[in-house]
């Protein structure tokens, strides 16, 4: 991505996932957060939640694979949050995350994004991230 083609407003591409106790399950192995909120219905049900949810490292890994399949491998991230959660993202749920740029500074090449979680009820997760491009 060529920082001189990019213009204030433009949108990121969406990305649409369910959320499967499969993928949390997964997911938190991976990350080995094995807090039981995370993949276990009665416990997450038991704290308020309606069933286990997506932890933070999902959140970011996903608004991470948001900014690089829109900027490419190259662009560096410089910094992600600060992250807002303000409703679960449970399993049953499909996600969908997005972007939208907030300014450009071509001597620098820095963009700044602002980004976000949808679901069924709404907005459930925000987030800011700065990424450096190279012309």
């Amino acid at each position: 991505m060529q920082i001189s083609k990019i213009q204030v407003g433009d949108t990121l591409p969406e990305i649409s996932i369910p959320i499967t106790l499969q993928r949390l399950v997964m997911e938190a192995g991976a990350n080995r957060d094995l807090s039981l909120i995370h993949h276990d219905t009665k416990v997450a049900q038991a704290t308020g939640a309606p069933d286990a949810f997506a932890n933070t490292f999902f959140l970011i890994g996903m608004f991470e694979r948001l900014m690089r399949e829109w900027a490419g491998p190259l662009a560096r991230i410089r910094k992600i949050g600060p992250l807002r959660m303000m409703i679960f993202n449970a399993v049953g749920d499909t996600v969908q995350f997005k972007g939208v740029v907030e300014s450009v500074d071509a001597a620098s090449g820095r963009v700044s994004l602002d980004m976000w979680v949808e679901s069924e009820r709404g907005k459930t997760v925000t987030s800011k991230a700065v990424l450096e491009l190279k012309d």
